[in-house]
């Protein structure tokens, strides 16, 4: 490897020997450590039509980051693509990022704190955020003419108090895993070979409770979060609400656009209010997850319901009556969220004491995927962000919108049909 005269590697070198590495591993090599031996029952797969980490069942623990890139170069771009597929289609089928060594002469191949664990499903998605094709008004890689026409720039809805070292990015990934080590570790890898061209911006960790299959796992505030989402079994509704089609350009086609907020919750003050109150907020009973019309969890809501003095039965200002999808013209989303807990908070939003003593700093990771999201999430939360009961125990904190490409064949890279 050719070195720059501070005795350093230059940044495509390594870029170059990490992928000379990973493509040996991927050939019919003879000493193939126990490390790098798949297993099968634990692994999701990376390559095919769609991203994986979208449709795939929920695993339990996610791993969000969000990157600047800092490359002048659009070859560095490429290149640092090119071995984040390398990686991830090991990391995803139970093998270290790159073949391990003696690491004489510098650091390890991988940083091994997963070693002896399995895959725990793994998934890796990546997307691309408005500043890939411009940025400051700059086209840094000859891409601005590529953007699709629905990577908008998210509007500052009503309540948002975003944080910029929590909000944006240039290129995302999220890891979702059934072990938080792996989600963590997959991340790790990818950052540390992209070293010099994308630099860490921020990052969410996100969590599910175990439940039993067929049940709808809840969120902080207790209630059922999920069940009026769209079945990922059912083609015809992906196709319509989630699969970028003609519309899109070639390289969107297949893709999905992914919008996250992290949204934090007023738990303490939500703790001590009365039941009825919470389910009012919510439209749903909170231990069975009915909606107030209905009896059972999956029964549709009734938004037509009154009660023996004309008042709706699910109040006008109910959580689940300003997203149903027949309050949205037919629109939905494909909700994939994750809880988060960071600890607690002993300073208020502008940075002061806070008088009343720490605060959790808890909530949810929202996550969801569309067609388009101006027909999508923003057509949903314009009208949610104004008169959403839920509005007085949340805040959005940071967040973004990222268009994730279609599917990686073999051969391919992340996203090559963007560059071709």
């Amino acid at each position: 490897m050719k070195r720059r005269s501070n005795g350093n590697p230059s940044r495509r070198d390594v870029l170059a020997a990490a992928a000379g590495g990973l493509l040996a591993a991927g050939a019919n090599h003879p000493a193939v450590a126990a490390s790098d031996r798949p297993l099968p029952t634990l692994t999701e797969p990376f390559y095919g039509p769609h991203q994986a980490g979208i449709l795939t069942p929920i695993q339990s623990s996610t791993y969000f980051a969000a990157f600047d890139l800092i490359a002048a170069r659009r070859e560095d771009l490429i290149d640092m693509l090119r071995v984040w597929t390398l990686t991830s289609a090991r990391m995803t089928a139970g093998q270290t990022a790159a073949v391990l060594d003696d690491g004489v002469g510098g650091p390890p191949n991988d940083t091994g704190e997963t070693l002896e664990q399995s895959a725990a499903r793994l998934t890796l998605t990546f997307g691309f955020g408005a500043g890939l094709f411009s940025k400051d008004g700059q086209d840094r890689y000859g891409l601005s003419g590529r953007r699709p026409e629905a990577l908008v720039e998210l509007p500052r809805f009503e309540g948002d108090r975003l944080v910029s070292g929590l909000s944006g990015g240039d290129v995302s990934v999220q890891a979702c895993a059934d072990d938080p080590q792996v989600a963590f570790h997959a991340v790790r890898q990818l950052a540390r070979e992209a070293a010099g061209i994308a630099e860490l911006r921020w990052a969410q960790t996100g969590f599910v409770p175990a439940f039993a299959a067929g049940q709808t796992p809840r969120n902080l505030m207790g209630f059922k979060d999920g069940t009026s989402n769209p079945s990922a079994d059912e083609p015809a509704a992906m196709e319509k609400f989630v699969w970028a089609g003609g519309e899109s350009p070639r390289w969107m086609r297949g893709g999905s656009y992914v919008v996250v907020r992290r949204i934090r919750m007023a738990l303490e003050g939500w703790d001590h209010l009365a039941l009825e109150f919470q389910e009012r907020t919510f439209g749903r009973r909170k231990y069975s997850g009915a909606p107030l019309s209905g009896r059972n969890e999956f029964d549709p809501p009734d938004l037509a319901a009154v009660d023996k003095d004309g008042n709706s039965v699910i109040p006008d200002e109910a959580h689940i009556r300003l997203a149903a999808a027949a309050n949205n013209d037919g629109v939905r989303i494909l909700r994939r969220p994750y809880s988060y807990n960071d600890g607690v908070d002993w300073t208020t939003q502008r940075g002061t004491p806070r008088p009343e003593g720490a605060a959790y700093d808890a909530g949810l990771l929202f996550v969801c995927y569309q067609r388009d999201p101006r027909t999508g999430f923003i057509r949903i939360f314009e009208k949610m962000s104004k008169r959403d009961l839920l509005n007085q125990f949340v805040v959005h904190t940071g967040g973004g919108l990222f268009a994730c490409p279609g599917g990686v064949s073999r051969g391919e890279f992340i996203g090559q049909r963007l560059f071709a």
